[in-house]
């Protein structure tokens, strides 16, 4: 576990997706099952980073809103199970909208979670993001594309956004996955905004990313207004919901022969 409360990548090991893998809760429970003692020292660092973290610079709603960064931030190692797509040069076609946010990812879900999507959108690299190290990394790497989608749960009591990221190579990947960390103060990509979801990131929320190859795939999640939660099991569950419009990756392997 880090400095901020974030649960050390090992401890995060995922397991393949729903098409290739067995239940995607299981590699994420892994925050839970390690006992009771890691449960109250996550909540109890989550209590302190809000306190600490309440207003800085109100400089209006548009600059907050394109330039938030999440509370709790947790990255997992590249998944081994797709080194086939480790280069975009055995992966050329350019990811399209509806590849991505297709029907299987119009409506995503995990226990009691159920998501819509709201918005989807597919960018430069350049416009979605903000923080110049960011950004360095991501010419110096080749990021081509950015894909968001902004969910809303069907109770509306959650926000969601998924987030993919098109680079060259796996190496690329894994960088812009540590600038990502709020920690390195490189910068984020910024939600995007949508019916129902226009706050986003306002608040408390919490964002879970990991490497597919050369795509990074963040799957990023709040309650609906902000509030901390009970739990960080709510949020936990929640993205895991979130995070299963990453089949497109799975297909992508597919199509490389993996």
């Amino acid at each position: 576990m880090s400095e901020m409360g974030y649960v050390d990548a090992e401890e995060r090991e995922r397991k393949p997706s729903r098409r290739r893998r067995p239940a995607r809760g299981s590699n994420r429970n892994l925050l839970i099952i390690g006992g009771a003692a890691v449960v109250v020292l996550i909540v109890v660092v989550v209590i302190a980073m809000v306190t600490m973290g309440g207003g800085d610079d109100k400089k209006g709603q548009a600059a907050a809103a394109a330039r938030v960064t999440p509370k709790v931030y947790v990255n997992t190692p590249a998944n081994s199970l797709v080194n086939k797509l480790n280069e975009r040069s055995k992966d050329k076609r350019p990811l399209n909208k509806s590849e991505v946010f297709g029907d299987d990812a119009k409506s995503v879900s995990h226990g009691n979670y159920h998501f819509t999507l709201v918005g989807s959108q597919l960018s430069d690299c350049a416009s979605v993001t903000w923080g110049q190290e960011l950004q360095n990394d991501l010419r110096k790497y080749g990021c081509t594309q950015v894909a968001r989608g902004a969910y809303v749960s069907q109770d509306k009591k959650y926000l969601g956004q998924f987030v993919a990221m098109n680079l060259e190579q796996l190496q690329g990947a894994e960088q812009v996955v540590r600038d990502l960390d709020p920690n390195s103060k490189a910068g984020f990509v910024s939600p995007l905004a949508a019916q129902g979801a226009e706050n986003f990131g306002s608040g408390f929320s919490a964002a879970y990313s990991q490497s597919f190859g050369h795509y990074v795939v963040i799957s990023w999640v709040e309650r609906a207004g902000g509030a901390q939660p009970q739990t960080m099991n709510e949020l936990l569950d929640a993205s895991i919901a979130i995070e299963r419009a990453d089949d497109f990756v799975w297909e992508r392997l597919v199509l490389a022969g993996g």
